[in-house]
């Protein structure tokens, strides 16, 4: 069985841990509508890439009261 020889202490636990922790984003400016995306990612809002549309993007969602 594996039974590790020494106790590992609190502040070298953390230690190694030390690079685990979460990073926020990175959003950019799309150069077309304004809106925060990520890097290298279609834009969410309007649907454009690179400086032209990639996705058609519905102007109005028609969401059912009794479903919602």
């Amino acid at each position: 069985m594996a039974v590790p020889q020494n106790r590992v202490t609190k502040s070298r636990r953390n230690m190694r841990r030390a690079h685990d922790a979460l990073v926020a984003g990175n959003p950019n400016e799309c150069p077309n509508c304004g809106e925060l995306k990520r890097p290298h990612h279609v834009c969410g809002a309007c649907g454009h890439y690179d400086s032209r549309e990639v996705v058609a993007v519905s102007k109005e969602i028609d969401i059912d009261e009794d479903a919602a």
